[in-house]
């Protein structure tokens, strides 16, 4: 179960597909079998637990640019942090700066922030122990980091 807390999180989703995809008005997203990563927060009513069921619904209707990716893409993991604002942009410069990550489109996901995006690709999936540290290190040190795996219909109890 998700926590009704604030904080910033990382949503891990696989694809098969390929190809161009609309991703609201102004982005076009060139789809690429692999992992992709999505860095958010969830600052507002119901904190994590609202925004990420949103993000998990199937039939959510697209709000934010993940939404339209999600429909395209599985949801396999989720990682959090009840941390401050800030959070969400470091991890994202993390995961940008990050080797074997590629920014598949620059501002993804950033159009109401500095961030370069925050959607990052990976051909394979990211080894566990090596985004925990990564995303630790955006951390202050006192402050938990979750990491929740998925199944199709939703979270694991």
């Amino acid at each position: 179960m998700l926590p009704v807390d604030k904080g910033t999180y990382l949503l891990l989703l696989e694809t098969a597909e390929t190809g161009p995809l609309r991703v609201g008005r102004r982005i076009e997203l060139q789809l690429q079998p692999g992992w992709y990563g999505y860095v958010g927060s969830a600052f507002g009513p119901g904190g994590l637990a609202a925004r990420l069921g949103h993000h998990l619904r199937a039939d959510a209707r697209a709000r934010w640019h993940i939404d339209f990716l999600r429909q395209h893409a599985r949801p396999v993991e989720i990682w959090f942090a009840c941390q401050d604002r800030g959070t969400e942009h470091r991890w994202a410069e993390i995961l940008a700066e990050w080797r074997p990550a590629s920014v598949p489109h620059p501002g993804f996901g950033s159009s109401d922030c500095g961030c370069r995006s925050h959607l990052v690709h990976f051909a394979r999936r990211p080894s566990v122990g090596v985004l925990r540290r990564r995303l630790r290190d955006g951390l202050a040190a006192n402050v938990p980091l979750h990491h929740r795996h998925l199944e199709p219909a939703g979270l694991k109890r």
